[in-house]
């Protein structure tokens, strides 16, 4: 078998996406608002209001923040609503959830403010496997938002991948 090895995937025009290069750096931090509520279950507003007032906000510069309260505890839509006021100087995003929910809204976010443009009429495959923690809602928002554009959407790698759309 004489002659050269040629990269047929390398001269093909399927793009690779890949999500994990979208990740944006950023500390993620999950506060749990039960350790500033009575017996961790309920929420006096003069103490709750003094903790707001005493926290150091500043430590939560250019982080990501998940609230949450980890008890049973019903909590009114104002608390979360005062604790963000006082992270939105100094935080990137706020969010109430968990770790999960934060990176789904980190992702949204970026796919929604993404210019695929260039993918038109293009194959496009989704590369799987990221070594950061990117979310699996952010790959279904990724194929609705491809899916009007490219002229096909494949997951995986160049080499072993699974055909998922394919335009008409």
């Amino acid at each position: 078998m004489a002659g050269e090895i040629i990269n047929r995937v390398a001269q093909s025009k399927l793009v690779t996406f890949n999500l994990e290069d979208f990740y944006p750096e950023g500390k993620r931090i999950l506060f749990d608002i039960s350790d500033w509520l009575l017996e961790g279950l309920i929420l006096k507003e003069n103490d709750f209001r003094e903790n707001v007032k005493q926290n150091d906000w500043q430590q939560y510069k250019d982080t990501y923040v998940a609230l949450t309260c980890s008890t049973d505890a019903i909590i009114p839509a104002w608390a979360y609503m005062l604790i963000t006021t006082h992270l939105t100087p100094f935080t990137k995003k706020v969010i109430v959830g968990n770790l999960n929910d934060l990176e789904i809204s980190i992702y949204n976010e970026i796919i929604d403010k993404l210019d695929l443009s260039a993918l038109k009429d293009l194959p496009v495959i989704v590369k799987g496997c990221s070594s950061k923690p990117v979310p699996q809602n952010a790959y279904i928002s990724l194929v609705q938002k491809l899916q009007p554009i490219a002229k096909s959407i494949m997951y995986g790698e160049a080499c072993s991948s699974v055909p998922l759309f394919k335009r008409k």
